[in-house]
């Protein structure tokens, strides 16, 4: 077998989305009978610029540890990954790790269907709690148990185009869009770049469609930059503070009005605005940057506006776990926390792609700092707005489709915040009555 090829930044950067080896499609070529090296097997969603990258950090690793073969497996983002997850982890038949997002933790538990994390071999690799970000490295534990090795946060940004923003006077001597404070200033940037736009709408965000989650992660920013929370602690009550999420719901509703976001988009069509030059700003997730990079997009990336006071934003983070089994091998759990190492340890290659190393150290390298825009918004690493931690949060959860659901009228204008607002309650209500699938006799 021919040795794969060396990873670069620079290749990366300008790699282009090319089909992913057999590896990489769940067709891994499994280790022959009589071979010496060690099989770990690897379960993840992770697809396009995502997939390409993690498919040569696996390249990679094979370079430099001949001794241990990643058998990576791709399976379907989303519910279908995760069902399938607690079907492997409940029967003790499943892969040695998988990929994880952090605030679904929660809803598929401990015990019968993630083991928790080995704190010994985990520093024998050389990680520590200390190097992480502490509201992440927090937030990988359930009752003081460490679950999940934090590997990134993918936050809320703000994207703008550069010759629009240019025009519209909002860049500063260093050609960096001047940031705003608070919603006055926000709302005269974007009043500004709606002038130089002839009128058009100049913000674009996922506001409408079928399934839409851009509603709840635009509220949940700015709802918890002023400080709000949604539920208790031991996350059996519902804490909205009213006034609070009205405040944010309030605005949203006035960027409609005010012609200063186009409400009609869903998210295809957010990006396609942006990318095409008919936005002067995205509100998104950090991943869309490959893409933007690769079709020549004019533009830039820094943290999302502080509005509220201060500089929390939505996000969610990709993080490792053990799927359960029932008997670990531990020349296998060793290889395994050797290759978690190398990820994390390298985890300003996987930066490319747009997310934030949850490793620290990663964010001091000149590697990664040298890295535009992706190193531009890596301050929020410690204010990302995270999930509450029960069963029926996090990407692609039904609690984001329910908010979004009643948020998006109010953007539009065909329902009051304070409507909007008691849908979302009366969804969340109904959500913590549902029974959990994962209850906690099955996780003991």
């Amino acid at each position: 077998m021919h040795g794969p090829p060396d990873i670069t930044r620079r290749h990366l950067l300008g790699g282009s989305l090319a089909l992913l080896g057999a590896a990489a499609t769940g067709c891994a070529i499994p280790v022959g009978f009589g071979s010496s090296q060690t099989r770990v097997r690897y379960w993840h969603f992770l697809g396009a610029s995502d997939g390409i990258i993690m498919n040569k950090m696996v390249q990679a690793f094979a370079k430099d540890t001949p001794d241990v073969f990643v058998e990576e497996n791709v399976l379907a983002w989303g519910e279908p990954y995760y069902t399938k997850i607690a079907m492997a982890g409940s029967g003790g038949r499943s892969p040695d790790l998988a990929t994880f997002h952090l605030a679904r933790l929660a809803g598929i538990g401990a015990g019968r269907i993630l083991d928790p994390i080995n704190v010994k071999l985990l520093e024998e690799v050389g990680l520590k709690a200390a190097d992480f970000s502490p509201p992440i490295w927090e937030r990988a534990h359930l009752d003081g148990v460490l679950y999940a090795i934090p590997f990134d946060a993918h936050p809320m940004v703000l994207y703008y185009n550069t010759d629009i923003c240019r025009k519209a006077g909002l860049l500063g001597p260093d050609g960096k869009l001047v940031p705003t404070k608070g919603v006055d200033e926000l709302f005269a940037q974007l009043t500004k770049a709606k002038d130089a736009m002839g009128g058009k709408p100049p913000l674009a965000f996922d506001a409408l469609g079928l399934g839409t989650v851009g509603p709840w992660r635009v509220w949940q920013t700015l709802y918890a930059q002023s400080g709000g929370t949604l539920l208790s602690d031991d996350g059996t009550r519902i804490t909205i503070d009213d006034a609070r999420a009205l405040e944010a719901l309030r605005l949203m509703r006035r960027l409609g009005q005010e012609g200063l976001c186009d409400w009609r988009t869903d998210y295809g069509a957010s990006v396609a605005n942006f990318t095409n030059g008919q936005a002067a700003f995205l509100w998104n997730g950090d991943w869309e940057t490959t893409g933007l990079k690769e079709r020549k997009t004019p533009f830039s990336m820094t943290r999302f506006p502080n509005v509220f006071g201060t500089g929390a934003a939505q996000a969610d983070c990709h993080s490792f776990v053990l799927p359960h089994q029932r008997n670990r091998d531990p020349e296998v759990e060793r290889a395994t926390y050797r290759f978690i190492a190398y990820l994390v340890k390298n985890s300003a290659d996987w930066a490319v792609a747009g997310h934030v190393p949850a490793y620290l150290p990663a964010l001091e390298e000149p590697e990664y700092l040298a890295l535009q825009p992706q190193s531009e918004y890596r301050s929020v690493i410690t204010e990302v707005a995270l999930d509450p931690q029960v069963w029926f949060a996090g990407s692609a959860s039904r609690m984001w489709i329910e908010f979004g659901e009643a948020f998006s009228p109010i953007i539009g204008g065909t329902r009051t915040p304070e409507e909007g607002l008691a849908a979302a309650k009366a969804a969340l209500s109904r959500l913590l009555a549902a029974p959990n699938p994962f209850p906690d006799e099955e996780r003991a």
